[in-house]
């Protein structure tokens, strides 16, 4: 009954998360600007409950070096994660960089591998190699479509790459700190990143339309309280793997709300690439089950 409960909550954080790249595309921002106001405003939501706690208050003064290393380097990852995605929305389609960022699960898969010395079977080899195949599936449709289209397709890549680093640190680090002390201090810290990227670029942090600052709330309020929290409450259950796996479904929804509010059709080979994609990774983690098994020499 736990296990059904965790996969639900789970599964609510993956509809909140699909919103994000909806938000982003209605925010008439710079994408610095818009990452900088989404981790920002988390960060302020869930300060409340670490001040008000003394439980989080006195977490915050054990914290030793090694930790505050891990933290701050999780919440440099997340802020270079949300530059290089924010970024390929402006250059790819909601579908093509919504999927492929969602490629989170075979970096966690190597991280497993080459740093914890997991064993991975050769069914998870064959989903790996698959997913692969239905990415290059979209990025080669993106680049008959225009070289700007497969550039937002790297970045989406490569913004996958950094945020299963993000989830990584974040496994180790929930053993011994709850999810509001980690998320609130990784979140200060990317929005910290982010603000003297944002300074540097000499970006205007005011100036836009209200609308735009609604977004900001909403990126905050729906997709990182309600779906990336969520991912760090859940971190202490369930391995970092298993947590962007869930992500796989992000996609679908956000693939399903885009031709909702922004009238943007799927291509066909976006659907193939997409169905690949997911079949590699259910082939990765359910055909059968990964054997967590530490590598004998």
């Amino acid at each position: 009954m736990k296990q059904i409960r965790v996969y639900l909550i789970l599964f609510g954080g993956v509809l909140a998360l699909s919103t994000s790249a909806i938000w982003v595309r209605l925010a008439h921002a710079p994408s610095a600007v818009t990452a900088f106001y989404r981790l920002f405003l988390t960060a302020l939501m869930l300060l409340p409950f670490l001040l008000c706690s003394p439980k989080h208050r006195s977490e915050v003064m054990r914290i030793h070096g090694k930790e505050w290393a891990r933290i701050l380097s999780a919440g440099f990852f997340l802020a270079l994660h949300y530059l290089l995605w924010f970024e390929s929305l402006h250059y790819t389609s909601i579908a093509s960089s919504t999927v492929i960022v969602c490629l989170q699960p075979l970096f966690s898969m190597a991280l497993e591998r080459f740093v914890l010395k997991t064993r991975i079977r050769s069914t998870s080899l064959l989903g790996c190699f698959v997913s692969l195949v239905g990415c290059a599936v979209i990025g080669f449709g993106d680049f008959q479509i225009s070289g700007q289209s497969l550039l937002g397709d790297i970045l989406a890549f490569l913004a996958a790459g950094v945020i299963s680093l993000y989830y990584f640190i974040g496994q180790n680090v929930r053993q011994r700190i709850s999810a509001v002390t980690y998320s609130v201090l990784s979140y200060s810290t990317s929005a910290a990143v982010l603000l003297l990227f944002v300074s540097l670029q000499g970006m205007a942090l005011t100036g836009y339309d209200p609308n735009t600052y609604w977004v900001f709330l909403g990126l905050a309020l729906v997709a990182t309280v309600g779906g990336q929290f969520v991912f760090n409450l859940l971190l202490k259950q369930l391995p970092a793997s298993a947590v962007t796996m869930s992500i796989l479904g992000e996609p679908i929804g956000t693939c399903i709300l885009a031709g909702i509010f922004l009238q943007e059709r799927m291509t066909r080979q976006q659907f193939i690439g997409i169905t690949a994609i997911i079949g590699g990774l259910v082939l990765y983690f359910f055909l059968p089950a990964r054997k967590n098994a530490p590598c004998t020499k």
